[in-house]
């Protein structure tokens, strides 16, 4: 009788503990925010730390633009790599040919001397013609085969 009482605040105490280990860490991340850093609200708007106060932090929105948040309204502090990449758009250092000529015909070069040098011949894909389709057609009018 006594046991489910046990095992329910059991669930409730270990509930309210994780609880309190993520306040704890979103506590951390935001006494670790810095001017220059770039953020994200949790409303989903990216912005740069421009001051931070007890309770209050100074963000920049755009350039130029200023909004005071409540501290508590910082849902991310972004590393500024990631910020650069969401806010303008500033890709990795990767290569992107303009055109996609350059990948097909090594792929199509590579494909072609494999199939030479297996010495299958290319599938068929053409659609056949002829009495195949006479059979298709026949069918397809209601007539069924006898077997």
């Amino acid at each position: 009788m006594l046991l489910p009482f046990i095992v329910l605040i059991g669930a409730m105490f270990l509930m309210t503990r994780s609880a309190k280990k993520k306040q704890a860490q979103a506590v951390e991340m935001r006494n670790q925010m810095q001017p220059g850093t770039g953020v994200r609200t949790i409303g989903g708007m990216y912005a740069t730390v421009k001051e931070i106060g007890d309770e209050t932090v100074l963000l920049e929105v755009a350039p130029g633009v200023h909004a005071v948040y409540a501290k508590n309204s910082i849902g991310a502090v972004l590393d500024d790599a990631e910020y650069n990449r969401i806010v303008h758009g500033d890709e990795p250092d990767t290569v992107v040919p303009d055109d996609v000529s350059s990948l097909t015909e090594a792929a199509g070069q590579d494909a072609e001397t494999s199939e030479e040098a297996a010495g299958e011949p290319k599938a068929d894909l053409t659609k056949k013609t002829g009495a195949a389709e006479g059979d298709k057609d026949a069918k397809a009018n209601g007539e069924t085969e006898a077997k």
